[in-house]
């Protein structure tokens, strides 16, 4: 502990230096942190939204760069059905849309076509007006979210795309803040609007037990081995929830460039680490000096400068956490993309960006601690 409480005295007889680093790290780690917390709540919600609902599998086209492309025939759909061992099926269609204020201004929401029967209207709450019933034309529901931001409620009405206009007979609540953002209606209307037939269909497997995984093999493979009638090159692709949030690919992209930014954060907050502690080494010559003249080994001495180094990542990893986490909930604030992502920093997050904020002190502070070490103690003394 009187270690740990010197290496403190030493970094606060320079105040404003030491401060100005944690600020200049805290920034960087902020900026990382931020960035793998919200790829991280992006993933999880999306992976939540099957798990909670007890879905086995996710079905797509096959050879599509992206989930959103994938268009097949009803009829795969309906032959899933048949399947044995298959206890549930959902087919939607899901897309992005331009839909249009009353103020003119454009703005991109996510469109759900659903069944009325969809089990999923099960898992969210009516917080205004009703749920889309079988024969409702040109009718939608608002997750709360998206009905916030665009002022409307039950029996306004809403334009997507060019001049469709739809009303809007419920409001909703979803534990998924996707679906919170999100317009549902009906899967007869989301064709009509968009073109597409089926976008894809989630999938419930009879399992001898809760965690055995045969069943869902065995429907994985019969459902990948249908084939499309009228056109027989159509291939489908089914994944688990994990493995399908693993291949997504806006997921890998939101994902890939967090890490990128980071790796570019770490560099930096390693080159500002070393800056002062270099400085600080220098600065302290003399003083280095007489603790090795006095008994310390050059072992001592390295500890001293590395535990200082992560003393300043330590402090700089609160700052930048507190503010990764102030910045996540001030996002969701913004219209344009509450509907999209979700507040608060996961703790698996937190650890990421404690143990790279350490990973950047010991980096900054290696070459310093050796030089440190290496000084003679007459040299040291004599040093100007």
């Amino acid at each position: 502990m009187y270690f740990v409480t010197f290496l403190a005295k030493n970094l606060l007889r320079r105040p404003v230096r030491t401060a100005l680093t944690v600020l200049g790290l805290s920034v960087a780690v902020g900026s990382m942190v931020a960035l793998l917390g919200i790829s991280h709540n992006v993933a999880a919600s999306v992976e939540q939204s099957f798990v909670k609902r007890g879905i086995d599998l996710v079905v797509t086209q096959a050879g599509k760069g992206s989930d959103l492309n994938s268009d097949f025939d009803q009829n795969l759909v309906d032959q899933a059905r048949q399947i044995p061992g298959v206890v549930g099926v959902d087919d939607a269609v899901v897309d992005v849309f331009n839909l249009t204020r009353d103020t003119g201004r454009t703005d991109q929401v996510m469109l759900q076509g659903w069944r009325p029967d969809n089990a999923a209207f099960d898992d969210i709450e009516i917080v205004a007006g009703r749920k889309l019933q079988p024969g409702d034309n040109r009718k939608v529901m608002l997750g709360s979210t998206l009905a916030g931001n665009l002022g409307k409620g039950v029996g306004d009405t809403i334009r997507l795309g060019s001049d469709a206009t739809y009303e809007v007979v419920g409001v909703y609540k979803s534990f998924v803040v996707f679906e919170d953002g999100a317009v549902t209606m009906t899967l007869d209307d989301s064709r009509e609007l968009t073109g597409k037939k089926v976008t894809g269909f989630s999938v419930r497997v009879a399992k001898a037990s809760p965690g055995s995984t045969a069943e869902v093999e065995a429907v994985k493979a019969a459902v990948e081995a249908l084939r499309d009638p009228h056109d027989p090159s159509v291939r489908l692709t089914a994944r688990t929830p994990d493995n399908y949030v693993d291949s997504v690919t806006h997921l890998k992209i939101v994902r890939a460039l967090s890490w990128m930014v980071s790796a570019m954060g770490m560099l930096i907050g390693v080159i500002g680490m070393l800056n002062t502690m270099v400085m600080s080494v220098i600065e302290r010559t003399q003083e280095i000096g007489i603790l090795r003249a006095v008994g310390w080994p050059p072992g001592r001495v390295v500890r001293m400068i590395l535990g200082e180094a992560l003393l300043l990542g330590l402090a700089a990893a609160a700052v930048g956490t507190a503010g990764a986490v102030a910045a996540s909930y001030a996002l969701t604030r913004f219209p344009q993309v509450n509907g999209f992502i979700e507040g608060g920093i996961a703790p698996v997050v937190m650890a990421e960006g404690l143990g790279i904020t350490l990973a950047i002190g010991l980096l900054g502070g290696l070459y310093p601690s050796i030089r440190a070490a290496r000084l003679l103690p007459t040299e040291a003394i004599r040093h100007d």
